[in-house]
């Protein structure tokens, strides 16, 4: 019998629909290989079998009946648990939101349903989004699937890993500031940040407004556009989703997959290189922009000097939003309540033990700056400031964006680290967002490509390709250049080991 968790979400979606298999048989292949391998993995929180399949039968009734309801109609999904799901819980990996469940779905997952994809369950992810290593769930790290003693990225490390270890075809992750696409690199899958707006955050429990996407986590570059295709598009209940309609991505890939770039322009950011670099992961990168270079594009070396100010721009731009969303978890509407140990206790002593209780280290710890970056008499000095340096990052942007069509880096600047092994010193931990980061402050869309592994330790690198705004067909293409033309040295996608 056929291992359908190995297949591609597009040969998955072919077999659907020339009645090679059923989404029954589909999704129950991967709620076994869920039973069978998520135990050391832990990439999901909450798994809904009996959910999955009732709506596996729904869509197996549409195909019998020859209206699917898209492309992927049938295919199983996972979705990370920062995505408000009805009837499922949903807890950002934190305790204070222990046993919610929505009354509503965020418009991804609805959009998700009405395409008539069976959600799997969710995902564990650091406790909301605040972590590059998934090791700030409330409930546990995850693994990475190839290495268990490593971290699978953050803060969606849950949905890459089960992707990666062949739980799920498709999940859906949110990208802060590389939560997508940093994954992606450390566990060997393709990671998507579309372009800030072109993906509906209504429902997503918000951690920064300004930066937060959802997007696409998959094995490949096509699965990757079929994804972006269901999720996307214009949503009137999120003031920030852009109206304009964006190139098919699904063309985007096929077009990439031929190998050929003739005429395309790539741009390799210098700030994004060098030190604090692995050897392994700056080889493979040089190597990704060779291919490029032989399958017809023009390469040359980029500027953006407002890149190196960044990572000090983001942590205080993201911690200020946090600080200020996080305020809403007042033990007074939903979550858990904790009462302190005295009499008569007042509202406000109801918050501070549930908000102690309920809250981790590091999320408190953004909670704390972000409230002092804001404060009186800071304010100037630190978060006026740093929105400064992201108008200069988004005009670096623009600059680099008329010399060339995309821009190139390393996804992340090391393979995964171990578990624990930079917990107790969180500038260590901020620094994997090095390369990632400047897209989410300027809004542009990025995609990680897997591009091999490095000598040092044989563990995945991610190649990262940013375009401008509204441009996300340039990464798809891009990436599928590049995937194809490793994948034809590799003879096949590289896997983790059993």
């Amino acid at each position: 019998m056929s291992d359908w968790t190995r297949r591609t979400a597009a040969e998955l979606a072919d077999a659907l629909a020339d009645g090679s298999t059923t989404s029954v048989e589909l999704t129950r292949a991967h709620l076994d290989r869920i039973s069978a391998v998520d135990g050391p993995i832990h990439a999901f929180l909450h798994v809904d079998a009996e959910g999955a399949l009732a709506q596996a039968e729904a869509s197996d009734a549409r195909r019998a009946a020859g209206t699917p309801a898209s492309a992927l109609d049938g295919v199983p999904i996972a979705v990370k648990d920062v995505l408000a799901t009805k009837g499922l819980p949903t807890t950002c990996g934190s305790r204070i939101l222990e046993g919610w469940v929505p009354p509503y779905d965020a418009t991804v997952v609805a959009r998700l349903r009405e395409a008539g994809l069976p959600i799997l369950g969710k995902t564990n992810m650091d406790e909301f989004a605040m972590g590059s290593s998934t090791e700030h769930s409330a409930y546990g790290p995850t693994r990475n699937p190839w290495d268990h003693d490593r971290i699978p990225g953050g803060s969606g490390g849950g949905s890459a890993a089960a992707v990666a270890s062949f739980e799920a075809p498709l999940a859906i992750g949110t990208d802060t500031g590389g939560s997508i696409r940093q994954p992606g690199a450390v566990t060997g899958t393709v990671g998507v940040k579309p372009t800030y707006g072109a993906v509906s955050r209504y429902g997503l429990v918000a951690l920064a407004n300004s930066l937060d996407q959802a997007g696409p986590v998959t094995r490949t570059v096509l699965d990757a556009a079929l994804l972006q295709q269901v999720i996307g598009g214009h949503d009137p209940l999120d003031s920030t989703s852009t109206t304009e309609v964006l190139a098919d991505p699904v063309e985007a890939a096929r077009l990439g997959a031929t190998g050929d770039l003739t005429g395309l322009r790539v741009g390799v950011v210098a700030e994004l290189g060098g030190e604090g670099y692995q050897a392994g992961v700056r080889q493979r990168f040089d190597e990704g922009v060779e291919l490029l270079r032989g399958a017809g594009a023009e390469v040359v070396e980029v500027s953006c000097p407002s890149f190196v100010h960044a990572l000090a721009a983001y942590y205080l731009i993201l911690p200020a939003e946090a600080s200020s969303n996080l305020a809403r978890f007042d033990a007074m509407r939903y979550g858990i309540r904790v009462m302190p140990e005295q009499d008569s206790p007042s509202a406000e002593d109801v918050m501070r033990a549930t908000r102690d209780a309920g809250f981790g280290d590091e999320v408190k710890r953004r909670i704390i700056l972000g409230t002092y970056a804001l404060s009186s008499g800071y304010y100037d000095a630190y978060y006026g400031q740093a929105q400064k340096v992201r108008t200069l990052i988004s005009r670096d942007f623009a600059a680099a964006f008329e010399q060339v069509d995309v821009l190139v880096s390393p996804t992340a600047p090391t393979t995964a680290f171990r578990l624990g092994e930079k917990l107790d010193d969180p500038v260590a931990m901020y620094l994997n967002d090095l390369a990632t980061i400047p897209a989410n402050l300027a809004g542009v869309p990025g995609i990680s490509v897997p591009a091999g592994l490095a000598p040092e330790d044989g563990l995945p690198v991610g190649f990262q390709v940013l375009a401008p705004a509204l441009a996300d067909d340039r990464c798809y293409r891009v990436g599928a250049a590049l995937e194809a033309l490793l994948q034809q040295q590799w003879g096949g996608p590289q896997t983790p080991p059993e």
